[in-house]
């Protein structure tokens, strides 16, 4: 099993010359228009595939193809219906184009290009629309998949439709232009991406819509990635967007549809006074793709040596109290304890002797069992699991994974982090969205520990109970609630609510939706008040984004239902409706207009897929040379569980400073613990503040630590220290 693409250097001419992309967001949700342009450069004609990852919670909305002259438009069609009619067009010389999901992972889609005479150009153009992702820092994320990572399938499942080639970045022999608009009913305070942007342009004072986009020299090489900020962010928003004229009234495409944003701020006093009691269980994916790079930058350090280091600030940073546990999957799964262990200096530097040996070393991505069996373990009571997944994504059966997770929703909250460019946002959303956590991104430059952090700030914040939704709306309008009702907020979390709305409204009209829930025993309320009045020339992508919500809920009720066969057959007939795919839907083109039939045998050509880590091609890897240890690390991984350092040679080598000079410095009174937990603190306030994140929850232990000391030296430690280390920190800035 190929850890990173079949890498092939064949350079034979590939019929696909460029991709051109159009961004279009709406506040949180946006709408993406991809124009894909072939030719057949070879002397027969040819049967094209291309098999591409999209967002795994995106819509297919439209799929049309220009060849030479003639526009042909596709139609949604129950599958297995539209594979036969693909097959009978090419089998009797007909132009035909094929779009469907994959079975097993939403964020793939197969592109069958169709026969192609010699000579003879052809222009796809794919339309999707898609919720984008909430950042930890606010930000939303809209990514444009690039890298398609071979997907491991478990022994037993088939997915054979999906071969991918992989060839290294220089050779994708085709080039990709991307332009994006934002607009909000809020400013936009900046837009940052991954790759190199032209500078953003406004288009009106307010600064509510802007364009941005890519330099030029762009290659297709990694994921496009695009993070998207708004002045005033947490506020309430709702769109009314009318329904479609051609639509049957009553049916969801023809009434108004309405799309509430809640995105809660809670106040600090309650998130600052983070919990001390939870089971903490970590799952760690310890396949050979975990040996890749991190990212394609000249510091190879490799994904599983990435997570490894970020689990010794995660074990430095809970509380004491707490219990926790580490497991790690592979093609089988391992756990440090038999079951969760209460948090203490002895289990956790157990823990820590177990991660330093962990390689990526067990084989394929079957993540499943490893998640089975930790849902099986009873929970501890007054103590709320929180699950931590980290992987790259790499598995075939993403639907049967986000399922268990749903499942047992109401037992955890569950916080995923997808690791390297290719890991699948079906699975890493999807685990974090059913799991009522947090999903995180790691890829391009990125740094793992600051991402994983927040995370583990945020499991630590009280959890938000109680939650309702109520709509209020003036006589003789309706509303139906599309999404699934809301069970938990969380900080950083936002939530989108699709209804529609049905009935006569006068112009002025307004309805009124409100938000309930209770944080750490006090009640909250937000309210927001909103014109029924649709936006003008709002296009559809509220419709589709609803009728996609409606269709996933169906296709989880059919994978779970006796009367499989029923809602089937409502997922066929809303998706043909709204025009949105769905995995028992396929879109196809057939240009029956086409008179001459195509000559000659064909042929059939696999448009590679670019691969980033082209110098990881096996699970046969060299052994790396072992980097210097981070000064940060090395300093947080003398830590006491308690949250005290002790006085020693390696405290001494940490701080870059003699045993000798540290001993010397200490102030008479002071314990020697005292005095390197306040050295350990100067150094980390005077220089590492960049990092702040990733030490502030066990500096807050170690100040805790202090405070129970109530030592009377501080002052003069603090004073004596910034002298040793050259600093000038204030006692007050250390929290003392």
């Amino acid at each position: 099993m190929d850890c990173c693409g079949l890498l092939t250097l064949q350079k034979e001419p590939v019929p696909l010359k460029s991709i051109e992309v159009e961004l279009e967001v709406r506040d949180h949700v946006a709408t993406v228009v991809s124009t894909l342009n072939y030719e057949n450069k070879e002397d027969k004609p040819l049967e094209a595939v291309f098999v591409f990852p999209l967002p795994g919670d995106a819509a297919v909305c439209h799929f049309s193809a220009q060849i030479g002259q003639t526009q042909i438009v596709a139609e949604v069609k129950e599958k297995q219906k539209a594979r036969e009619e693909y097959d009978d067009a090419l089998s009797s010389g007909q132009q035909a184009f094929l779009l469907e999901e994959s079975d097993q992972s939403p964020d793939i889609f197969s592109l069958r290009v169709g026969s192609l005479p010699p000579g003879e150009s052809a222009s796809i153009r794919l339309e999707y629309v898609t919720e984008l992702a909430v950042q930890a820092d606010d930000g939303l994320r809209f990514c444009l998949p690039a890298v398609l990572n071979p997907r491991y399938q478990p022994q037993g499942s088939e997915d054979a439709l999906f071969q991918v080639t992989s060839v290294p970045a220089s050779l994708v022999p085709y080039s990709l232009s991307f332009s994006a608009r934002v607009s909000s009913p809020r400013p936009v305070s900046k837009v940052e991406s991954n790759c190199s942007l032209d500078p953003l342009q406004y288009l009106n004072t307010d600064q509510t819509q802007a364009t941005v986009k890519l330099a030029t020299g762009h290659k297709f090489d990694r994921d496009v990635e695009l993070l998207i900020y708004y002045k005033d962010a947490h506020q309430p928003t709702a769109v009314v967007e009318a329904g479609q004229a051609s639509a049957e009234p009553g049916s969801l495409m023809g009434d108004p549809v309405v799309m509430v944003s809640l995105y809660p701020e809670f106040p600090q006093s309650v998130m600052s006074s983070t919990a001390s009691c939870g089971e903490f269980v970590f799952l760690m994916d310890r396949s050979g793709s975990m040996d890749c790079a991190t990212n394609n930058t000249e510091q190879k350090e490799t994904r599983i040596s990435s997570a490894k280091d970020t689990l010794l600030l995660l074990l430095k940073s809970l509380p004491m109290g707490c219990y926790f546990n580490i497991y790690s999957f592979g093609s089988s799964y391992e756990h440090i304890f038999p079951k969760s262990v209460e948090y203490g200096e002895k289990t956790m530097e157990e823990a820590l002797k177990k991660v330093e040996q962990m390689k990526a070393d067990l084989g394929g991505t079957e993540i499943l069992e490893s998640l089975k069996h930790i849902y099986s373990q009873p929970c501890i009571p007054t103590q709320p699991r929180q699950l931590f997944v980290f992987t790259d994504g790499e598995v075939g059966n993403t639907k049967e994974v986000i399922d268990l997770v749903k499942k047992n929703s109401g037992s955890h909250r569950c916080f995923s982090f997808g690791i390297g460019e290719g890991a699948s946002s079906a699975l890493i959303n999807g685990m974090a969205k059913e799991g009522g956590g947090h999903a995180q991104f790691i890829t391009g430059t990125d740094r793992m520990q600051p991402k994983v952090m927040q995370s583990l700030h945020f499991s630590l914040q009280p959890a938000v109970e109680d939650v309702s939704v109520t709509w209020d709306l003036p006589k003789g309008s309706t509303i139906t609630v599309l999404s699934p009702p809301i069970t938990s907020l969380f900080q950083g979390q936002r939530s989108l609510i699709y209804a529609q709305l049905t009935g006569q409204s006068s112009e002025a009209a307004e309805g009124c939706v409100t938000l309930k829930y209770s944080l750490a025993g006090h009640p909250s309320e937000n309210q927001l008040h909103f014109s029924l009045r649709p936006a003008a020339d709002s296009g559809l992508i509220v419709h589709r984004l609803a009728a996609r919500t409606l269709i996933c809920l169906l296709e989880m009720e059919a994978e779970n239902n006796q009367e499989k066969e029923e809602v089937k057959k409502k997922v066929v007939q809303l998706s043909v409706q709204s025009g949105v795919s769905s995995s028992f839907t396929a879109f196809i083109v057939v240009n029956s207009d086409n008179n001459k039939e195509i000559q000659g045998p064909l042929l059939h050509r696999d448009i590679p897929v670019p691969d980033v880590y082209r110098s990881c091609t096996s699970f046969e890897f060299p052994p790396a040379k072992k980097p210097l240890r981070d000064p940060l690390l090395q300093l947080v991984s003398l830590q006491k569980a308690s949250g005290c350092w002790l006085l020693d040679p390696a405290l001494a080598a940490a701080l870059r400073k003699t045993n000798e000079e540290v001993e010397k410095s200490k102030p008479e009174k002071a314990s020697s613990e005292v005095w390197a937990t306040i050295l350990a603190l100067i150094w980390l306030h005077g220089f590492k503040m960049d990092a702040k994140d990733e030490w502030e929850l066990l500096a807050a232990k170690a100040v805790s630590w202090l405070s129970a000391q109530k030592a009377p030296s501080v002052t003069e430690c603090v004073e004596a220290g910034n002298i040793l280390l050259g600093c000038s920190v204030q006692k007050t800035a250390l929290g003392l």
